[in-house]
């Protein structure tokens, strides 16, 4: 055992005192040493239950017959950064977290590892640990939050982020602001939606690496409970069978995870996290891989916002198990951390109530829910969300209106001096640029609120999960590199052909060349953690990593 670095010898009498300080016992010098990284906090929703989540995994650890020691893990919540300076530090929080892991785990030679968390930038910074550490181990995810109702409509977290639109356009009252305000994230968990953080859960259970029904199982259940002390007698299993990650996820795994992303029209920042993810097992995941399964995988359960179906609807369908099973000729026969086969666990499928699901030859859309466009304005490429952008704005043509920040964007759309017909633009918004590629789904979040029915958004930043419409991100090159982005000027013509996969600024290669020798980036003035960052990160369409 990896422990026996740290146990074993005379020489590490000192080392055994330490441990005895903690209460370890003689015997318990002889069992698995097992990490259990834990990301619960009081700021973040869908942290607040992984106290209780993370004292069942220990549970089950010790029921098997190992030794637990829990740790700390930072964690981001996206909604409250979101719209301010915080949100440059959200991204980079993924690093951060899969960094300190790995130290916390090889400083003190842990034998297997279960890392307990939920939300946008922990679960994928999790999953870049695991992989990179490669020794046994098992993701537990804090679940969705459960849904309330206002009038009637069962409301979520995007619908909060839309209501300050819906106010400023005079469609909804103070009072009704404040019922949005009260009950749009009324319990704990990650918030209700396919935002990213479900969508992140469900990668997880589709590439393998929790047990079945942990991604939608609700955070406040008991059957999350249930499936937390499972898993931590499993890992204890995993240390005794000397199974690693490397055992059973390869090229084949991240191939279902990317499939599972098309089916269910999943958060675009999947496509930033699992090429991320998969790096640190050594393996590369392009943008154009992204689209060849898109073309081919039909998108078959919508929800919000593409729909009013939250998390809570897709978990009485079956969850990720009934998804393998309605989708199981598109999915690779891979194995899991349960000891299961995709298709054994497909087999094992409980529906519960209504299913949303539909079947493949019965979709909502033929292709995807995720799109890759190129073009001139995105070269190396650009992602959105097709499967909530309306059918009359998967083809459009509009003006350019340029922005160099977030807040003038928003400060425009709420001050209703947005035409209809214009694409917004949003630049010096990417890795290096912002820094740290902040969300722009308060502008998003405006559009919708406001009204605007023609308007679309192109940015070099990303969006939420919960961002709906024909709003394209992650354009590649960035502004802050050079990206042609960088050259739109106002009134500039911009195509958008999702079908075609098409992003096309609609000016001269002479033209263009001029403007590019008067270009020069922006100066910024940065310290700390996002100087350190923006000097190593790499391009979006390569997941943002560190080079």
């Amino acid at each position: 055992m990896r422990s026996d670095d740290v146990k074993k010898g005379v020489e590490r009498v000192a080392h055994r005192a330490l441990l005895k300080a903690l209460g370890i016992t003689d015997d318990e010098m002889d069992k698995p040493f097992i990490g259990v990284a834990n990301a619960y906090n009081t700021i973040i929703p869908g942290h607040m239950s992984l106290d209780r989540i993370t004292r069942a995994v220990k549970d089950g650890i010790y029921s098997a017959g190992g030794v637990p020691f829990e740790f700390g893990v930072i964690g981001i919540c996206d909604g409250i950064a979101m719209g301010h300076d915080g949100m440059k530090f959200a991204l980079p929080s993924r690093e951060l977290i899969a960094d300190s892991i790995e130290a916390m785990v090889q400083a003190h030679r842990f034998d297997g590892l279960v890392v307990v968390g939920s939300c946008d930038k922990i679960v994928p910074g999790m999953l870049m640990a695991v992989l990179r550490l490669n020794i046994p181990a098992v993701v537990v995810t804090g679940g969705p939050m459960m849904p309330e109702k206002v009038s009637g409509r069962t409301v979520t977290i995007s619908t909060a982020f839309e209501a300050a639109g819906m106010y400023k356009a005079g469609k909804i009252s103070e009072k009704e602001l404040k019922l949005y305000e009260d009950f749009c994230a009324p319990y704990c968990g990650s918030c209700q939606g396919l935002y990213t953080a479900n969508t992140m859960q469900i990668m997880t259970e589709t590439l393998g690496l929790s047990l079945p029904y942990c991604a939608t199982s609700p955070c406040g259940s008991s059957r999350k409970l249930r499936v937390a002390k499972e898993s931590g007698k499993r890992v204890v299993e995993l240390v005794k069978e000397n199974i690693q990650p490397s055992n059973y996820i390869n090229e084949k795994s991240f191939e279902n995870a990317i499939t599972m992303d098309m089916l269910i029209g999943g958060s675009t920042n999947t496509v930033l996290h699992l090429p991320a993810i998969a790096r640190e097992a050594g393996i590369k995941l392009p943008l154009d891989l992204f689209d060849e399964i898109g073309r081919r995988t039909p998108h078959i359960v919508a929800i919000d916002p593409a729909s009013s179906y939250t998390i809570a609807d897709l978990d009485e369908s079956g969850g990720v198990p009934m998804l393998f099973k309605k989708a199981k000729e598109l999915l690779n026969n891979e194995m899991t951390v349960s000891g299961l086969k995709v298709y054994e666990i497909a087999e094992k499928a409980i529906l519960r109530g209504e299913s949303i699901i539909r079947d493949i030859d019965n979709p909502l859309h033929r292709e995807g829910g995720i799109a890759i466009l190129k073009g001139n304005l995105a070269e190396r490429g650009a992602v959105v969300k097709a499967a909530a952008v309306q059918d009359e704005m998967m083809v459009f043509e509009g003006f350019a209106r340029c922005f160099d920040s977030e807040q003038e964007a928003l400060k425009s759309i709420l001050n209703n001096e947005i035409e209809e017909g214009e694409i917004i633009i949003i630049r010096y918004m990417g890795p290096k640029g912002a820094p740290g590629m902040p969300e722009m789904l308060l502008p998003t979040a405006a559009i919708s609120g406001m009204g605007y029915s023609r308007v679309a958004l192109v940015t070099d930043g990303r969006f939420s999960g919960a961002t709906r419409g024909p709003c394209i991100g992650h354009v590649s090159p960035e502004a802050m590199v050079g990206g042609n982005i960088a050259l739109v000027k106002n009134g500039d013509r911009i195509s958008i052909d999702i079908p075609s996969r098409k992003l096309e600024l609609k000016v001269e290669k002479d033209e263009l060349a001029e403007r590019r020798e008067k270009w020069s980036p922006p100066e910024k003035k940065l310290t700390g953690y996002l100087s350190k960052y923006a000097k190593l990160v790499g391009s979006a369409d390569e997941g943002a990593a560190f080079e």
